[in-house]
């Protein structure tokens, strides 16, 4: 895969990247603990034959490299943006999911003439206390075992009608999957969930000019769905979409997840290539 230097506020980085598909560029920012393939493999599969799809690892993430320090919401935009410059997207649809929806938004607030939509799940603009106990107990958990942390996600991050439906057999094979995915990430992941308590993007809101769609899972129990309320009443026209699931939805339920973003992409892209009057 493609790699590309960008410097941020604790030094360089090398930043990889996957870039595939043909078609006006959609930039896909991806979640806590995970990384652009994993995050968003089934929607680039439904995608890439009419968009180029870019997706890049952020720091603490997949093969991106970057000094070990603090990682914070500007520099993980900087990463985004120069992923782009260096695929050549001079404009492009943004997507993100939870900490990617906050800094899809952010870039969207930051470089808005570059941006031709947003689509932003399971996004926040500001951590508060609640967000930030929640993240402290991530990060003790992890330290402690990363097990532990496996089940909390599982008991959080999924929404209540797939929990109810779940066997003992189901429980226990998920907690092995994120068991192991919390263990490959490594220091990385603590480094994100560190990001995720320093969050506060609300001052780039009113500067976002691109058409945006917010979806809100209905039980998010992660980042509760005021905070998606938050964002579609401070970003300047734009549109509210609940989806029923948990905040784990692009693994939860990956068929409803690829089809919602399918149907909001889509319908930007098509206003896009349609100029009003």
């Amino acid at each position: 895969m493609p790699t590309v230097d960008v410097q941020l506020s604790t030094g360089p980085s090398t930043v990889n990247y996957l870039l595939t598909g043909t078609g006006p560029g959609l930039v896909l920012v991806h979640g806590t603990g995970a990384d652009g393939p994993g995050n968003w493999g089934p929607l680039i599969d439904a995608l890439a034959d009419r968009f180029t799809l870019l997706a890049p690892d952020l720091s603490g993430a997949g093969a991106t490299r970057d000094s070990g320090g603090p990682i914070f919401v500007d520099d993980l935009v900087r990463q985004v943006v120069g992923a782009a410059d260096h695929a050549g997207l001079d404009r492009f649809h943004l997507a993100g999911h939870s900490l990617g929806a906050t800094v899809a938004t952010a870039a969207a607030g930051t470089v808005p003439d570059r941006v031709l939509s947003l689509t932003a799940h399971a996004g926040w603009a500001r951590t508060d206390a609640w967000m930030a106990f929640q993240f402290d107990l991530w990060a003790r958990l992890t330290r402690l075992d990363p097990e532990l942390q496996a089940r909390l996600l599982q008991a959080t991050a999924m929404g209540a009608d797939t929990l109810r439906a779940r066997t003992a057999y189901d429980f226990a094979a998920a907690t092995a999957g994120f068991t192991q995915a919390v263990q490959a990430a490594g220091e990385g992941y603590l480094r994100q969930i560190e990001t995720d308590v320093t969050v506060d993007i609300t001052g780039l809101l009113p500067k976002i000019s691109a058409p945006t769609v917010v979806v809100s899972s209905t039980d998010d129990r992660v980042v509760p769905p005021h905070h998606q309320r938050h964002l579609a009443a401070a970003i300047p026209n734009a549109r509210l979409v609940e989806v029923p699931s948990g905040h784990g939805l692009p693994f939860e339920n990956t068929a409803l997840f690829v089809r919602a973003l399918t149907e909001i992409i889509d319908a930007h892209a098509a206003a896009v290539a349609v100029p009003a009057g």
